[in-house]
């Protein structure tokens, strides 16, 4: 969906990693946005969504419900020379990249998971680049965490400063989206809502970026 909404503004997006879960979804996925602040403002930092719908991928076509946790970091954080890592904090494993099998299983291990010592934040990248290249990216998604822990500390933000995610389940969602047993996709922080499921999904974000910005937040 953001992909989408990217492509219609003509904003260039590069998957920077993806990994794959047992059935047919993500585990995670990580993208670049090169975009103004709109999107990071609908978003904001962290927030949870939820997805209501019949599975294409149950047998018995049953209705599911799914949570997404959705995190966003500026990318001026992430080379800020405000945090300052030491090499001796850094515990560093490498091993070979996830995927759907055949040619997309990595035959060498370049994939790195860079753990925080101090704090415990644990990061990974797996795409399809170099070992090295993927170190560097995880080395600025970790420091633009850091960073963030840097402002919650001032901001006396201690959920935050712990690290701890706001838990993806009902109740926490930012957003709806129900295909079944109706079509609607709401925006629970100020009730802006629509029946097109189907052109929100493709990327029409740009009513509930509106509801957002108009409501003062």
């Amino acid at each position: 969906m953001y992909l989408r909404w990217a492509e219609k503004h003509g904003y260039e997006t590069e998957i920077w990693d993806m990994t794959e879960g047992e059935e047919p979804a993500l585990n995670r996925l990580r993208l670049l946005l090169t975009a103004d602040m709109l999107l990071v403002i609908c978003v904001r930092r962290k927030a949870s969504i939820v997805l209501v719908r019949l599975s294409p991928f149950d047998s018995a076509h049953r209705r599911h419900t799914s949570f997404a946790l959705v995190e966003v970091l500026p990318q001026i954080a992430f080379d800020s020379p405000e945090v300052q890592i030491a090499p001796a904090d850094l515990k560093i494993d490498v091993f070979r990249s996830s995927g759907a099998g055949g040619q997309n299983v990595q035959k060498n291990a370049t994939a790195i998971r860079i753990t925080h010592i101090p704090t415990g934040i644990v990061v990974t990248c797996q795409n399809e680049r170099s070992q090295t290249q993927n170190r560097e990216f995880a080395m600025r998604i970790l420091r633009a965490r850091l960073l963030e822990i840097k402002k919650a500390k001032k901001d006396e933000e201690i959920a935050v400063l712990r690290g701890e995610y706001t838990k993806a389940e009902w109740g926490s969602q930012i957003r709806s989206y129900v295909l079944h047993p109706y079509q609607m996709v709401k925006d629970h922080r100020n009730e802006y809502e629509t029946g097109n499921t189907q052109s929100v999904l493709d990327g029409d974000l740009d009513g509930f970026m509106d509801a957002y910005l108009r409501q003062g937040v």
